[in-house]
């Protein structure tokens, strides 16, 4: 639980990460998303939230390794972490599309 309380007390985009999937569940709730909609949409929360930690990891190794002298390699390491939060963004942006927009146009 300390690591879940130092993601959201040190980690800005955590924080981000965590109000955009209350907002999803949000919806999600108002909508009255299918099972396999929610399915979907908490698979997609959990790929992001998951990303963002390994991320964090990554980032805290290779600056206790490094310090804060620059290194090619540890600002590789650092940006294919990032890379893969980007990805894991993306693909809830493509699950929250697909799951949401039909929905609210039956609403609308």
């Amino acid at each position: 639980m300390t690591g879940v309380y130092s993601l959201v007390a040190t980690e800005r985009n955590f924080r981000k990460h965590i109000v955009m999937a209350i907002l999803a569940l949000g919806l999600g709730t108002w909508l009255q998303l299918s099972i396999n909609e929610w399915l979907w949409v908490t698979l997609a929360i959990f790929v992001v939230v998951v990303a963002e930690v390994l991320n964090t990891v990554v980032e805290a190794i290779v600056d206790l390794l490094v310090g804060h002298h620059y290194d090619a390699e540890a600002k590789k390491a650092k940006d294919v972490a990032a890379g893969g939060v980007l990805i894991a963004a993306f693909f809830a942006v493509v699950i929250g599309c697909l799951v949401f927009i039909p929905e609210l146009l039956q609403v609308f």
